[in-house]
């Protein structure tokens, strides 16, 4: 088990559950975005569909995961970085999503420019989506 999980966790003021645990450590292995069928279907029988999607929902609003739109209207969720908190993520860059293989990448180089919005909009979330073929699938 990766010794980020544990800590992750408890940073987070969560409990140490093996749902929790072994979600996370998919995550951390795969380095990709997952949908809730990826983690549903990596499980087996060992979590229920309600523990997964209230363990992804958990992460998100503790910062531990942040959400990524899709075309197929399945959301996906990645790792978000040390500087995201509770109810704060700052995840601004690019997702890339792969044509060929189906494969969800965040590219944290790459930032999600300034966008200008009439007097009066504000922004809560801004994603930008590229979708093509990955360097893999090349």
């Amino acid at each position: 088990m990766h010794p980020r999980i544990i800590d992750t966790l408890k940073r987070n003021q969560l409990s140490v559950t093996d749902s929790r645990k072994k979600i996370l450590e998919l995550f951390l292995e795969r380095k990709a975005a997952l949908a809730h069928a990826d983690i549903e279907q990596h499980s087996g029988d060992e979590f229920d569909r309600v523990t997964i999607y209230r363990t992804l929902q958990t992460f998100v609003e503790k910062g531990i995961l942040h959400t990524i739109p899709s075309a197929d209207n399945a959301v996906r969720y990645a790792l978000c970085k040390d500087a995201c908190t509770e109810g704060h993520h700052h995840d601004n860059h690019v997702h890339f999503m792969c044509d060929v293989c189906g494969t969800t990448y965040c590219l944290d180089h790459v930032t999600v420019p300034a966008v200008q919005l009439p007097k009066g909009y504000q922004v809560h979330q801004l994603d930008l989506v590229a979708s093509g073929t990955c360097i893999k699938c090349k």
